[in-house]
């Protein structure tokens, strides 16, 4: 999912809408909805696991500091360990997301001057 929203922001960004025909203003348009549609739908999932992976962390280290056992302190590295990429690729979800949302604000204001 990385390389396939850095891809499409890269497509965006290369993209001249000003100069685009109004009918191919609209299918860039319906694409776009359609990919930030994706988009918004992985960012959920990946939403939805990073929490439950944090809220683990925070009860392995609650057990962790409570408890006198060494297992559960691999336990919470091991969560820290696999919490950290989540929470990078939820960032760049999140932020290709709305980066996405300001090319289909341009869409729209050059919709409007036509």
């Amino acid at each position: 999912m990385k390389k396939r929203m850095l891809d499409y922001l890269r497509l965006m960004e290369e993209t001249d809408f000003d100069s685009m025909p109004p009918e191919k203003l609209r299918e860039a348009k319906k694409d776009l909805l359609l990919q930030i549609g994706f988009f918004q739908h992985e960012r959920l999932i990946h939403l939805i696991v990073t929490v439950l992976f944090a809220l683990l962390t925070f009860m392995a280290l609650g057990l962790a500091l409570t408890g006198d056992n060494v297992y559960t302190f691999i336990l919470v590295g091991a969560l820290l360990i696999l919490l950290i990429p989540y929470i990078k690729h939820y960032y760049l979800l999140e932020n290709g997301t709305q980066k996405l949302y300001t090319y289909y604000d341009k869409i729209l204001e050059i919709e409007k001057t036509e």
